[in-house]
């Protein structure tokens, strides 16, 4: 006898047809999808399933982006506290930073748009005081006071895009090429962003959602020097930052935004932070900028007869959807990954959508499903936490993400699934949620 199907995605791969269709089954799901780094091929797609397409606005295009290196996203950075023993000191910019990831920009003028600060006193340094080794990417500060300590504040180029960068490195992608993002900001890039969805569409009519991983801004992710997180803030809009960007405020607000506002003595404007009415007004600015733009590329889908959903995380700056400028983005659903009960409630209380769904973990990724490691440990933490938050205000849709493959492997993990998610009733759509749900 057939289980009853819907409410469920499962993520698919190339060549895992037979095994997709087995699992379909055994976990009732009535949506397909692929995932960074897999590509579902024609059999796939053709399956009795609703087809998830992930979409990437802002990224996997080096054969544009290449061309236009000047339209990577930019960042604000600070480098290093370091200590004055001398009245010269010289700072490495990048000493702490993963430079497969970053470059110093040097196209605009570092003298208009850096700072050098003595941190000690709390004084700002005269630009006639530091002087730019581009070479080396060093900054030497002159007429120092010993035993301060100085920074400077400095623009960067984000030349691989941070996600794609922790999958590739998660993974072990070997020599796949790094992803460079690139800045709707920008003329050439915003141009292309719009032409290339457009020619997208027209070229996968069997695609029924377009899943926007996210839009144009990837929050606050920097990598140290050995590649591992430097500073994370998923509300940060420091990636949000450019030239044209910093320059359009100042003409709009009248007063020009400085590195300070930015890096923040280092706290880099964390949501444990009081936010200075500068930012604040930053981030208005930014929102009803990505909201404009958003809209756009969401119309292009439903021209199309798809529909369009959105990530909750990744690029996802600028599109919150407790923002005043969410509704008038016009997207169908918005799918997030859910950690605990917190985040679940975070996602099935978003207004201005039809349905909302989560992303339940573990990730089907190598760092979990691993030969000695039991993953049903972590799907059962994470179904735990969820679980009260769901009775009390359900999600419509649920699913998984990564290489359906090697979940595969783990057959206990499988069967987790299968008998407790499914024997709920809430994974088979019979939720608290009355009325149809499109999936």
């Amino acid at each position: 006898m057939n289980k009853p199907r819907g409410r469920v995605t499962l993520p698919s791969e190339e060549g895992f047809v037979q095994e997709t269709k087995e699992m379909m089954q055994r976990w009732g799901a009535d949506a397909v999808r692929d995932s960074d780094g897999t590509k579902l091929d024609a059999e796939i797609k053709s399956l009795d399933a609703k087809i998830y397409t992930a979409y990437f606005p802002t990224r996997g295009h080096n054969e544009f982006i290449e061309q236009h290196m000047e339209e990577c996203p930019q960042i604000y950075l600070l480098s290093d506290f370091t200590l004055a023993r001398a009245d010269e000191l010289v700072i490495d910019l990048l000493q702490a930073y993963y430079r497969e990831q970053l470059d110093v920009d040097y196209i605009h003028d570092p003298k208009r748009y850096w700072q050098v600060f003595d941190r000690t006193s709390g004084e700002l340094v005269p630009v006639e005081n530091w002087q730019v080794r581009e070479q080396d990417n060093r900054v030497v500060i002159l007429q120092a006071a010993p035993w301060h300590e100085y920074t400077v504040s400095f623009l960067a180029y984000i030349k691989w895009d941070p996600v794609q960068m922790y999958n590739h490195i998660t993974n072990s992608w070997g020599d796949k090429p790094h992803e460079i993002p690139f800045d709707v900001k920008q003329p050439h890039s915003n141009a292309f962003i719009y032409d290339t969805m457009k020619q997208w569409l027209q070229d996968n009519p069997e695609v029924d959602v377009v899943r926007f991983t996210t839009f144009f801004y990837q929050f606050s992710l920097v990598f140290n020097q050995y590649g591992k997180e430097k500073f994370v803030d998923w509300f940060g809009y420091g990636a949000s930052v450019s030239v044209a960007m910093i320059e359009d405020f100042r003409k709009t607000k009248g007063y020009a935004l400085t590195a300070e506002d930015f890096v923040d003595q280092g706290y880099y404007n964390s949501s444990f932070r009081v936010p200075a009415n500068s930012y604040l007004e930053y981030v208005d600015f930014v929102s009803a900028f990505v909201s404009v733009e958003t809209k756009r590329l969401v119309d292009l889908v439903h021209q199309s007869g798809k529909e369009a959903i959105m990530f909750l995380g990744d690029q996802w700056i600028g599109v919150e959807p407790y923002g005043p400028y969410f509704e008038s983005a016009g997207l169908d659903a918005v799918v997030g990954s859910v950690g605990d009960g917190t985040t679940l409630r975070m996602i099935s209380d978003i207004p201005h959508v039809k349905y909302t769904e989560g992303r339940f973990l573990p990730y089907f990724f190598p760092d979990v499903f691993y030969d000695g490691n039991d993953p049903a440990v972590e799907a059962r933490n994470n179904w735990i936490t969820a679980r009260r938050a769901i009775l009390r205000k359900p999600i419509d849709r649920m699913g998984y993400g990564g290489y359906l493959s090697l979940a595969y492997q783990f057959p206990s993990f499988v069967d987790y699934v299968e008998k407790s998610r499914m024997s709920s009733g809430i994974f088979m759509g019979i939720s608290l949620r009355p009325g149809p749900i499109q999936a």
